[in-house]
Formats: C-alpha cells, structure tokens, sequence
C-alpha cells in the first residue's frame, strides 16, 4: 500500500523531530512546516536542516499565514501537529487551513500526553492547556476533519531520570521528595516508541475518528517503584520526604503564580534545596 504524504508541524520540537524520524524511517514521504516563528533559534535551524539532508522536504509558513498554511497542506495527505505551549491554541488556525484545503484524511492534534477530556479535575497551569487542547478538538470535529487522539501518558525523559521530582531533570543524589504515599500508579512512555507507534496509525482505519492510548504494560509505575529501581541501579538507599497529597495540592494554588512573580515557593520546595 502506498504510504501517506505527512506534514509534520513543530518538527523541531522534542516530539516533533522524533515524529519525522518516524515517519521517514517507516518511509512516509514526510514534509516538514518550516515556520518564521522559529527566529533565530540556530538548534532548529539545524534540526530542519538536517531533516532535509536525509530526505524531508522543508515548506515554509507560518501559522499566522493562512494561504501559505493551506497550499502546504494541499501537499500532503495526513497533518500531524507537534505544536507545545502557547502554541497549542494556534492549533485552530491549522484545522481553519485544513478544512479549506479539503484534502486532509487524517488529522493528528499535539496532544500526546494525558486525555485531556479526563483531565476536569486537573489545576493549573496543567489546565489551561488541556482547556485548550479540548477547544481544538471542538474545532477538528465542528469542520469534520478526520482525525486520530494520541495519549501518551507521561513521557519517560520528563518523570523518570528525576524519579517524578519537581523542578529538575536530574536523579537525586541522596533525598528524594515523594509526593503523597507514592505509591499511584502511571504510564511511562519511551519518547522515540510513542513517535513509532503515533507514525503507524496514521494508514490504519482502525484508528480513524478514535481515541489511542499508549500503555505499554511493563511501564506502569508508581513513583515508589521509580524510586526502588534507581537504588538498585545506583546501589544507594535515599531518603524519603513524604509530602502529603493535600499538602501538595494546596501549594499547588499558589505555585505557578509564585513562581511567575518571582516571589516564594512552597514551603517543603523552599526547605529542600538546602538539604539535596
């Protein structure tokens, strides 16, 4: 069967470069949105340019461009979004081109981490971007563009080098914070398995008009269980600060605007720095 033209938008992004690499290793001809809103940042540049050298092909546009935004989509077949952030509402701009190209059989929203028509209960800023992911998803089905839901869960490189901590991406060396009784249960996803496993529903009509889930059995953890595998490896035994679940959702509240104001964190994050 003769594989779907894809654009890839935010190719160069964390999961969006593991995207085209899936997509040109399982030989998809594969078009990169190449956009001016990139600027000066010289590691994408790179990143595209690379793609190029090994057979993408680069079209520029930018997502404020709505006629440039839709003749690259008249190229292709399938639209797979990698856009993150402040980003993600920009998302409509792209299902506005899309559905006056009318040529899209498939649509694939940056989602790709929890559901967010679960996540009601989720506080900010977690929130506001499942808020608006949801509103894409209420503009994909208004212009019935076809479409596919990819849930990841949690990505491996962001909660499991750092054993689930808060504010870095390094393994504790001698405390580790363990919020609640540590003990919940969560699906790791390895990055560059999810951008495999995204790629190949693209030409699979099981998954048209559905949501997919990525739960790869053996990854479910708690963060307890993260915690007991990093000693083994490491062969040292941390100490455990239990934080305690209302006590974190408390601070939680007030977090992100401390943090956006440059005034004061939580207490047991203030406290900790000192002692790790």
């Amino acid at each position: 069967m003769e594989k779907s033209k894809v654009l890839v938008v935010g190719g160069a992004g964390f999961i969006g470069r593991r995207l085209v690499a899936a997509s040109l290793a399982q030989g998809h001809p594969t078009f990169v949105l190449m956009r001016s809103e990139i600027g000066v940042d010289v590691d994408k540049v790179q990143t595209l340019l690379s793609f190029k050298a090994k057979g993408a092909r680069l079209v520029e546009a930018s997502l404020d461009d709505h006629a440039g935004l839709v003749a690259a989509v008249r190229q292709v077949d399938v639209v797979v979004s990698a856009l993150s952030g402040t980003y993600i509402r920009s998302q409509v701009k792209l299902v506005e081109a899309i559905k006056e190209a009318g040529n899209v059989k498939r649509f694939l929203p940056s989602e790709f981490g929890m559901d967010p028509s679960k996540m009601e209960h989720a506080l900010a800023p977690g929130r506001i971007t499942f808020d608006d992911k949801m509103e894409v998803r209420r503009a994909i089905e208004a212009a019935s563009i076809p479409h596919t839901y990819i849930s990841c869960n949690c990505f491996a490189a962001y909660f499991c080098p750092n054993l689930g901590q808060i504010g870095t991406l390094l393994p504790p060396k001698d405390k580790v914070r363990v919020y609640g009784d540590g003990n919940v249960k969560v699906i790791f996803v390895d990055e560059d398995d999810a951008a495999t496993y995204i790629i190949k529903t693209l030409d699979d009509p099981r998954t048209l008009n559905k949501s997919i889930y990525l739960r790869p059995s053996e990854n479910i953890l708690s963060q307890s269980d993260l915690i007991v595998k990093w000693e083994n490896l490491s062969g040292n035994v941390l100490e455990k600060i239990y934080i305690p679940a209302d006590e974190f959702l408390a601070s939680m509240k007030g977090f992100w605007q401390s943090i956006r104001n440059g005034t004061h964190l939580p207490h047991f994050l203030r406290r900790l720095p000192d002692k790790l």
